[in-house]
């Protein structure tokens, strides 16, 4: 008896220590969230700011069949949420293959006995480590067709002349680089912390039976650094879908003609330049749906929370 009561004391003791970190979770997550979910049913938008009332689910279907823009996919006029989904799609598989498939082989160059190895692992975490805003303005005037040193350079040695920000796909390609540049840092260190977890007795006893560094990579490397890397894919995948700053500030919001955009930064031009706060909430809660199931289905289908034995 004397136990029971001394675990609810426990229990009580530690619900008051974690009150405090619920009520500000409460404060910044869940009534945001909530009070998100009530604009999206309504009609708030510049002419009806005050004055504003619920309308139903209507904001839902006018962001999937909405064709203001008047873009085009392969010469078909579609929706201008699918339109940017598609370019969503598109950002986020690019990136994060680059990310993960560099971030991997600099990991496996850096987990081997090289000299300044120290030195090699602070340099190429700095993109990562600077704050994102300044790469991605820095990138931004690289990419400058007058003064731009990836300009000049191209222009000089290869007589190249590339309308970076001043065409849709040219701005979209700036971006892309640009954030490859400040992601695979990241993807780097988990695999260099993966890599380092896994015991040399195993590629020891690998290599006693002959085993090829391919059949090393497939049967040794792969297996033991799934669990660490499929949680950090799922991450960057989340991340990259919704990374607002680079897209925003390597094309100077969306230009040309808002083309450039990806989802996130379509919709914050939607809500806080064009004004259509309940339209713009419908469009962030399906974003929120999308990435909401994907997680959940990536993470069930590659087993990630699964111990390897």
């Amino acid at each position: 008896m004397a136990v029971g009561i001394g675990e609810r004391r426990d229990n009580r003791l530690a619900y008051v220590y974690t009150m405090p970190a619920l009520m500000i979770m409460a404060l910044v997550i869940v009534y945001p969230f909530i009070y998100n979910i009530i604009l999206s049913l309504s009609n708030m938008n510049l002419t009806h700011f005050r004055d504003w009332r619920l309308i139903g689910p209507g904001n839902f279907w006018t962001v999937l069949t909405d064709t203001t823009m008047n873009l085009k996919l392969l010469g078909i006029e579609v929706p201008d949420f699918w339109y940017f989904f598609v370019k969503t799609i598109l950002w986020t598989v690019i990136n994060v293959f680059f990310h993960v498939t560099i971030g991997v082989f600099l990991a496996i160059i850096l987990n081997k006995d090289l000299k300044g190895k120290t030195f090699f692992r602070t340099l190429l975490i700095l993109p990562w480590a600077v704050p994102q805003y300044i790469t991605a303005l820095t990138w931004r005037g690289m990419f400058n067709s007058e003064y731009g040193a990836i300009s000049i350079i191209l222009d000089r040695f290869l007589g190249l002349q590339v309308p970076w920000l001043t065409t849709e796909w040219g701005a979209f390609t700036a971006c892309l680089i640009t954030n490859i540049w400040l992601g695979f840092p990241f993807m780097m260190i988990i695999a260099l912390g993966g890599l380092q977890s896994i015991p040399d007795e195993l590629y020891e006893a690998a290599d006693i039976d002959g085993a090829s560094w391919y059949q090393k990579l497939k049967n040794i490397t792969i297996p033991l650094l799934k669990p660490v890397m499929i949680p950090a894919i799922t991450l960057g995948i989340i991340w990259t879908f919704n990374n607002f700053n680079v897209v925003w500030l390597v094309s100077n919001g969306g230009e040309p003609s808002d083309k450039t955009h990806i989802l996130v930064s379509w919709v914050y031009k939607v809500g806080f330049t064009y004004f259509r706060t309940g339209y713009a909430a419908a469009f962030s809660m399906i974003i929120f749906a999308i990435l909401l199931v994907f997680s959940w289905n990536f993470i069930k289908r590659t087993q990630a929370t699964q111990a390897v034995y």
